[in-house]
């Protein structure tokens, strides 16, 4: 699957199941551990975990299973390594505090999530 589909499809996934505030964020020109990253936050932790669990289901179900996942225990911080896409989903006060926006500096490329349609 195409890094622009696998976008996608994660963005519809989190959308869904009402994500708050989904930041897609082109890091190819900065990193080569992954081409974008996801980051969404979620209500409370359960919803958190639900999010997650949601995107590992739909990227299986299209034949991209994760390559890991952490955090799922406690629902604060739910990692989701999907390989060219990573997927982080986070409760509100912990991504205020880490801004992972912030430590990338890039603006959100929410045209990568368009241009699969």
């Amino acid at each position: 699957m195409k890094v622009e589909e696998l976008t996608h499809l994660v963005f519809e996934t989190l959308d869904d199941l009402k994500a708050v505030d989904v930041r897609i964020l082109d890091v190819r020109e900065k990193t080569n551990v992954t081409d974008v990253m996801v980051v969404a936050t979620g209500t409370s932790a359960r919803h958190v975990k639900s999010l997650a669990s949601n995107v590992i289901d739909e990227a299986k179900k299209k034949g991209v299973p994760p390559i890991g996942f952490e955090g799922e225990e406690t629902g604060e911080w739910v990692l989701v390594d999907l390989g060219d896409v990573v997927v982080h989903v986070f409760q509100a006060e912990v991504r205020d505090f880490y801004q992972l926006e912030r430590l990338w500096e890039t603006e959100p490329a929410a045209d990568v999530a368009n241009s699969a349609e």
